[in-house]
């Protein structure tokens, strides 16, 4: 299937205003509320990696650890006394509060039964990447933090902290236990992600430093870590998680658009909307029901957009109908047999029409494989 960055664009301004505060800010204003809980979160000292600066972040937005002090040592004497420690020890237990992912034997995964799975094999969750000291911290705390930050419902929480998990938090625990991102040669090497920077923080061999300075650098990456994950979660709270609630309410009344179900309408364009129709698709029991979703662009022109196979990036479930295809205007017009067509694309994933009842007998004639 051909390139779609050919299409004009069809974004239209987000609905309503974007809030006086962004997401961060927000978030930190709850944070900064909190009282001083006076726990210590221990970790290890010397040089440091994206996980424990992120896992000590995310802890101190808990009210149980809020401004806590951070103890960085490898000596298990200064560490004992610590309410929590995490990314040292060599011990796993939650029970007692010790989060570390070094030792012999250890694999875990954020959604896998603890204490099961010893290699990838054994996973028994939807996640296969061994956990690191925030993957840890996430396992456990992460859908308290979400809706600490965001003040998300259970039911939200939970599908924020398994999106969260696959967009942001699972590349840090790759990266921090050597997974390879896929198999065979890199085709360009990449350094500006978030453990790449992190990493950068820390002092070079011929720079001199001490303690203070390194304890000074580490306070710096655990706020850089913070920031990127309130950025991502931002992300999902202000833009992906309305965006969900919208394609539900599409696909419950979708026997309003068509009888057959095949056909979603969407009141706004430029909203993220396949991955939600994937898993929505699954959660009420009608998987690969939906063939196209009708939206009005910028210019007011109705579009039916193709769905793809999920997993896939050009293959439809069912495009527009072949002798379509490539055709503008008039002359597509005459062939669809309706008035006011706009255009359908070569590869037959998205066409449009200057109506919505029109877009609709496009989509439907594709469904039953006919001309409208």
């Amino acid at each position: 299937q051909g390139s779609r960055s050919d299409l004009p664009p069809c974004r239209q301004p987000p609905i309503g205003r974007p809030p006086a505060m962004s997401f961060a800010e927000r978030a930190a204003t709850k944070t900064a509320a909190l009282p001083a809980s006076g726990k210590t979160i221990g970790t290890h000292s010397g040089g440091f990696q994206a996980d424990e600066a992120l896992g000590c972040w995310m802890l101190r937005q808990l009210p149980e650890y809020a401004k806590a002090k951070i103890v960085r040592s490898r000596d298990l004497a200064v560490l004992e006394p610590c309410d929590i420690v995490i990314d040292v020890g060599d011990v796993y237990d939650p029970a007692k509060l010790r989060f570390d992912h070094h030792q012999r034997g250890f694999f875990e995964t954020v959604d896998g039964q603890p204490g099961v799975a010893k290699s990838v094999a054994e996973a028994t969750g939807r996640w296969k990447t061994k956990l690191s000291a925030s993957g840890l911290v996430y396992k456990h705390y992460g859908r308290r933090i979400i809706a600490e930050l965001a003040g998300t419902s259970p039911a939200d929480s939970e599908v924020l902290w398994a999106e969260l998990y696959n967009e942001f938090m699972e590349g840090i625990d790759g990266i921090d236990n050597g997974v390879e991102m896929s198999q065979g040669p890199r085709s360009y090497k990449e350094s500006s992600d978030l453990s790449s920077r992190v990493g950068r923080m820390n002092p070079r061999w011929n720079e001199t430093s001490d303690d203070a300075d390194r304890d000074a650098r580490f306070a710096k990456a655990s706020d850089i870590c913070g920031l990127d994950f309130l950025g991502a979660l931002g992300e999902l709270v202000d833009s992906w998680l309305p965006a969900r609630g919208l394609v539900r309410k599409a696909l419950q009344s979708r026997s309003e658009v068509h009888p057959s179900g095949t056909v979603l309408r969407f009141e706004t364009s430029g909203m993220p909307w396949m991955e939600h129709l994937y898993s929505l698709e699954r959660e009420l029991g009608i998987p690969e029901l939906v063939k196209f979703v009708l939206f009005a662009d910028s210019v007011g022109m109705w579009r039916v957009q193709a769905v793809t196979v999920e997993g896939t990036n050009y293959q439809n479930r069912l495009g527009l109908l072949e002798p379509w295809r490539g055709l503008r205007n008039e002359e597509l017009s005459k062939k669809v047999g309706i008035p006011d067509c706009c255009f359908v694309h070569n590869a037959g994933f998205i066409g449009g029409h200057k109506n919505f009842e029109g877009a609709l007998a496009m989509a439907v004639a594709s469904v039953e494989g006919t001309t409208a």
